[in-house]
């Protein structure tokens, strides 16, 4: 099994001091990665194939965006920064940090697409699910996933896509920018009511693209046992009708249950066993084409262990689950009707 590893540190120079999504969400991850190590000296870097880094061409980003605010983001950077909402900074670096993270993951998905790796992780920021076609929005500028899957479809010839998002705040970006559209289909599990207020069962698409948007909006409290039936409830008998050619995850791992910015109870084995479960989709449906990249996840002692775990499980590392943290404590909110009403939606019947 051979994964893709992006990473570059220039994206540290996007960082404003006091914001939750600031440098040392990746800091503290690279270290970690750099100091697993076995007896022999080996670890989960020495494991993976290393992508280098390179900013995202303007046509891939205006893809998905439109052009003003591409060029919008582009000068107020220049002008040494400002907000594009009360929660999304833009600095100076910000600008080439963003063409970074979102040609992070373009270049892993090119290793994907021809071969030269299995499936692969884009550990870039700033995160992208909630940018929006005409802005940025809730720490994110440019719609990272989104700009890949039309990246798959444009320069690889891919028909379908389909994109899981497990970050706990809903992904309305990604779902806007595919509202419409049937050939990429978006799977968001997500706290709700929360922000940012979208991701109701009902939101299914429109015109040709209606059922090709599914939302699982969890109640707080869902933790380990909740997420996974809906991953194998809902999202895989969904991916078995739609049949994609590559899956995109988003990666949040706010879900967890020590994160201070949301009330569910994954814990960083949940979070494997939910990779493991998209493996085994993509190895089922797509030749194993499975890529990842970074979203959401701001408890600096959780994230690190999430991102390696996440790493050794697409490498069938077998060091296996790095969970100093365990689980949840307590009893997690039950979602069998939840699950349930979204199958009936989707037209899941008792035989899938």
């Amino acid at each position: 099994m051979t994964t893709a590893l992006v990473y570059d540190p220039f994206n540290l120079q996007h960082t404003y001091y006091g914001h939750p999504e600031n440098s040392a969400r990746l800091a503290g991850t690279w270290n970690l990665l750099e100091a697993d190590r076995d007896r022999n000296g080996d670890g989960i870097l020495t494991r993976l194939l290393r992508v280098e880094s390179r900013p995202a061409p303007i046509e891939a980003i205006t893809a998905v965006h439109t052009a003003k605010y591409v060029e919008g983001l582009e000068q107020m950077a220049a002008r040494g920064g400002g907000r594009v909402d009360p929660d999304t900074y833009v600095l100076g670096a910000t600008w080439q940090a963003s063409l970074l993270a979102a040609g992070g993951l373009l270049a892993v998905t090119d290793a994907v697409l021809s071969g030269q790796a299995d499936n692969g992780f884009a550990l870039v920021r700033p995160p992208g699910h909630h940018a929006r076609p005409h802005t940025g929005m809730g720490f994110c500028l440019f719609g990272n996933v989104a700009i890949a899957a039309r990246h798959a479809q444009k320069a690889h010839g891919l028909e379908r896509v389909l994109i899981v998002d497990f970050d706990v705040h809903h992904g309305n970006g990604t779902q806007e920018m595919f509202w419409d559209d049937p050939s990429v289909l978006v799977f968001n599990t997500h706290q709700f009511p929360y922000y940012p207020g979208s991701g109701s069962l009902d939101e299914t698409g429109a015109g040709l693209g209606e059922g090709y948007t599914v939302n699982l909006p969890f109640p707080p409290g869902v933790g380990d046992a909740g997420y996974l039936a809906a991953f194998r409830q809902v999202l895989a008998p969904i991916a078995r009708r739609f049949h994609p050619e590559m899956i995109l995850l988003s990666a949040g791992y706010d879900a967890h249950w020590m994160d201070p910015l949301a009330q569910e109870r994954l814990s960083v084995t949940g979070y494997a066993a939910l990779v493991g479960e998209l493996m085994a989709l993509a190895d089922e449906l797509c030749g194993g084409r499975l890529v990842a990249t970074l979203e959401g996840g701001y408890n600096l002692n959780v994230l690190p262990h999430c991102v390696l775990t996440t790493l050794r499980t697409l490498s069938a590392d077998p060091a296996g689950v790095s969970d100093p943290f365990g689980p949840a404590p307590g009893r997690e909110v039950e979602v069998a009707d939840l699950i349930a009403a979204a199958r009936r939606v989707h037209g899941v019947n008792s035989n899938q």
